[in-house]
Protein backbone atom coordinates (compact mmCIF):
# COMPACT_ATOMS: atom_id res chain seq x y z
CA UNK A 1 0.00 0.00 0.00
CA UNK A 2 1.31 3.37 -0.94
CA UNK A 3 1.75 6.57 0.75
CA UNK A 4 -1.83 7.60 -0.82
CA UNK A 5 -3.30 5.20 -0.10
CA UNK A 6 -2.26 5.35 3.47
CA UNK A 7 -3.15 8.84 3.53
CA UNK A 8 -6.92 8.23 2.01
CA UNK A 9 -7.71 5.31 4.77
CA UNK A 10 -6.88 7.28 7.45
CA UNK A 11 -8.93 9.74 6.05
CA UNK A 12 -11.47 7.45 5.63
CA UNK A 13 -11.55 5.89 9.10
CA UNK A 14 -11.55 9.50 10.66
CA UNK A 15 -14.49 9.81 8.63
CA UNK A 16 -16.17 7.12 10.09
CA UNK A 17 -15.30 7.33 13.39
CA UNK A 18 -16.04 11.07 13.48
CA UNK A 19 -19.91 10.33 11.86
CA UNK A 20 -20.32 8.27 15.66
CA UNK A 21 -20.49 11.79 17.13
CA UNK A 22 -23.76 12.50 15.32
CA UNK A 23 -25.20 10.12 17.96
CA UNK A 24 -25.55 12.54 21.10
CA UNK A 25 -24.85 10.19 23.66
CA UNK A 26 -21.13 9.05 21.95
CA UNK A 27 -20.59 12.87 21.46
CA UNK A 28 -20.94 13.52 24.65
CA UNK A 29 -18.80 10.87 26.18
CA UNK A 30 -15.97 12.01 23.76
CA UNK A 31 -16.17 15.31 24.69
CA UNK A 32 -15.91 14.50 28.13
CA UNK A 33 -12.97 12.15 27.80
CA UNK A 34 -11.16 14.94 25.29
CA UNK A 35 -11.76 17.64 28.51
CA UNK A 36 -10.35 15.41 31.29
CA UNK A 37 -7.62 14.23 29.50
CA UNK A 38 -6.20 17.39 27.76
CA UNK A 39 -2.84 17.52 29.00
CA UNK A 40 -2.58 14.19 30.44
CA UNK A 41 -4.73 15.76 33.69
CA UNK A 42 -6.97 12.61 33.94
CA UNK A 43 -3.56 10.57 34.82
CA UNK A 44 -1.81 13.00 36.70
CA UNK A 45 -4.46 12.84 38.66
CA UNK A 46 -5.04 9.26 39.01
CA UNK A 47 -1.35 9.22 39.94
CA UNK A 48 -1.77 11.32 42.18
CA UNK A 49 -4.49 9.47 43.71
CA UNK A 50 -2.71 6.72 43.83
CA UNK A 51 0.11 7.61 45.60
CA UNK A 52 -2.12 9.40 48.39
CA UNK A 53 -4.20 6.11 48.99
CA UNK A 54 -1.80 3.52 48.31
CA UNK A 55 1.41 4.56 50.75
CA UNK A 56 2.67 0.78 50.40
CA UNK A 57 3.76 1.66 47.03
CA UNK A 58 3.44 5.30 46.59
CA UNK A 59 6.92 5.91 45.20
CA UNK A 60 5.86 3.51 42.80
CA UNK A 61 2.88 5.30 41.96
CA UNK A 62 4.81 9.16 41.66
CA UNK A 63 7.18 7.42 39.85
CA UNK A 64 4.50 6.56 37.16
CA UNK A 65 3.03 9.51 37.38
CA UNK A 66 6.12 11.36 36.22
CA UNK A 67 6.56 9.09 33.27
CA UNK A 68 3.46 9.70 32.12
CA UNK A 69 4.34 13.69 32.53
CA UNK A 70 7.29 12.99 30.67
CA UNK A 71 5.14 11.14 27.90
CA UNK A 72 3.17 13.84 27.21
CA UNK A 73 6.21 16.46 26.93
CA UNK A 74 7.86 14.09 24.95
CA UNK A 75 4.85 13.74 22.44
CA UNK A 76 4.33 17.68 22.70
CA UNK A 77 8.00 18.14 21.54
CA UNK A 78 7.57 16.14 18.84
CA UNK A 79 4.35 17.56 17.74
CA UNK A 80 6.23 20.86 17.23
CA UNK A 81 9.05 19.39 15.00
CA UNK A 82 6.41 17.53 12.64
CA UNK A 83 3.84 20.12 12.85
CA UNK A 84 1.20 18.34 11.22
CA UNK A 85 -2.08 19.99 10.75
CA UNK A 86 -5.36 18.71 12.79
CA UNK A 87 -7.50 17.18 9.85
CA UNK A 88 -10.21 19.11 8.24
CA UNK A 89 -13.58 17.51 7.54
CA UNK A 90 -16.23 18.69 4.55
CA UNK A 91 -19.43 19.24 6.62
CA UNK A 92 -17.89 18.03 9.89
CA UNK A 93 -17.12 19.96 12.48
CA UNK A 94 -14.47 19.53 15.43
CA UNK A 95 -16.83 18.50 18.68
CA UNK A 96 -13.75 19.70 20.98
CA UNK A 97 -11.68 22.53 20.57
CA UNK A 98 -7.56 21.67 20.77
CA UNK A 99 -5.42 23.36 22.80
CA UNK A 100 -2.80 23.50 19.83
CA UNK A 101 -2.93 23.50 15.86
CA UNK A 102 -0.75 20.34 15.47
CA UNK A 103 -2.13 16.31 15.80
CA UNK A 104 0.92 14.52 15.14
CA UNK A 105 1.27 12.04 17.69
CA UNK A 106 -1.51 12.90 19.84
CA UNK A 107 -0.68 13.48 23.17
CA UNK A 108 -4.12 11.91 24.77
CA UNK A 109 -3.40 8.72 23.36
CA UNK A 110 0.28 9.25 24.44
CA UNK A 111 -0.31 10.24 27.78
CA UNK A 112 -3.25 7.53 28.24
CA UNK A 113 -0.88 5.11 26.68
CA UNK A 114 1.96 5.46 29.09
CA UNK A 115 -0.28 5.41 32.19
CA UNK A 116 -1.92 2.19 30.77
CA UNK A 117 1.55 0.47 30.96
CA UNK A 118 2.67 2.46 34.22
CA UNK A 119 -0.32 2.06 36.36
CA UNK A 120 -0.55 -1.31 35.35
CA UNK A 121 2.56 -2.34 36.41
CA UNK A 122 2.06 -0.46 39.54
CA UNK A 123 -0.88 -2.52 41.15
CA UNK A 124 -3.25 -5.12 39.31
CA UNK A 125 -6.18 -2.48 39.38
CA UNK A 126 -4.06 -0.63 37.33
CA UNK A 127 -3.84 -3.62 34.69
CA UNK A 128 -7.89 -3.77 34.69
CA UNK A 129 -8.53 -0.21 34.32
CA UNK A 130 -5.98 1.94 32.96
CA UNK A 131 -6.40 0.08 29.54
CA UNK A 132 -9.71 -0.10 28.80
CA UNK A 133 -9.69 3.88 30.10
CA UNK A 134 -6.88 4.52 27.40
CA UNK A 135 -8.61 2.75 24.70
CA UNK A 136 -11.81 5.00 25.16
CA UNK A 137 -9.27 8.04 25.19
CA UNK A 138 -7.77 7.31 22.09
CA UNK A 139 -11.31 6.60 20.25
CA UNK A 140 -12.58 9.89 21.97
CA UNK A 141 -10.00 12.07 19.85
CA UNK A 142 -11.65 10.29 16.55
CA UNK A 143 -14.65 10.59 17.19
CA UNK A 144 -14.17 14.48 17.82
CA UNK A 145 -12.72 14.30 14.72
CA UNK A 146 -9.11 15.98 16.08
CA UNK A 147 -7.11 13.12 14.79
CA UNK A 148 -6.11 11.11 12.99
CA UNK A 149 -5.57 7.40 13.38
CA UNK A 150 -2.51 7.53 12.65
CA UNK A 151 -1.78 10.24 15.09
CA UNK A 152 -3.49 7.81 17.80
CA UNK A 153 -1.40 4.73 16.76
CA UNK A 154 1.51 7.41 16.77
CA UNK A 155 0.72 8.49 20.06
CA UNK A 156 0.00 4.96 21.48
CA UNK A 157 2.92 3.85 20.29
CA UNK A 158 4.92 6.38 22.01
CA UNK A 159 3.63 6.40 25.06
CA UNK A 160 3.98 2.63 25.42
CA UNK A 161 7.34 2.48 24.79
CA UNK A 162 8.04 5.68 27.21
CA UNK A 163 6.09 3.96 30.10
CA UNK A 164 7.82 0.57 29.17
CA UNK A 165 11.74 1.84 29.34
CA UNK A 166 11.14 3.59 32.69
CA UNK A 167 9.15 0.56 33.87
CA UNK A 168 12.24 -0.49 36.03
CA UNK A 169 13.12 3.02 37.43
CA UNK A 170 9.19 2.77 38.29
CA UNK A 171 8.93 -0.19 40.09
CA UNK A 172 12.73 -0.53 41.95
CA UNK A 173 11.85 -0.29 46.08
CA UNK A 174 12.50 2.74 47.11
CA UNK A 175 14.68 3.12 50.38
CA UNK A 176 12.53 3.40 53.54
CA UNK A 177 12.74 5.81 56.50
CA UNK A 178 13.99 3.51 58.18
CA UNK A 179 16.87 2.20 56.31
CA UNK A 180 17.73 5.64 55.66
CA UNK A 181 18.12 6.74 59.27
CA UNK A 182 19.93 3.61 60.38
CA UNK A 183 22.32 4.21 57.51
CA UNK A 184 22.71 7.93 58.62
CA UNK A 185 23.30 7.15 62.82
CA UNK A 186 26.32 4.15 61.37
CA UNK A 187 27.84 6.96 59.26
CA UNK A 188 27.47 8.95 62.38
CA UNK A 189 28.84 6.58 64.91
CA UNK A 190 31.46 5.05 62.77
CA UNK A 191 33.46 8.45 63.76
CA UNK A 192 33.14 8.14 67.59
CA UNK A 193 35.88 6.88 69.64
CA UNK A 194 34.02 4.91 72.48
Amino acid sequence: MGYVDCATADRRLLAAMRDCGGEPRVAAVARALSFTGEHGALWLVAGLAGAAADRERRGAWLRATTLVGAAHLASTGIKRLVRRPRPELLAREPLVRTAGRHSFPSSHATSSAAAAVAFGAVRPVGRRLAPPLAAAMCVSRLVAGVHYPTDIAAGAVLGGLIAGLGAAWMTRPLAGAAELASGAAGAAGGGRDD
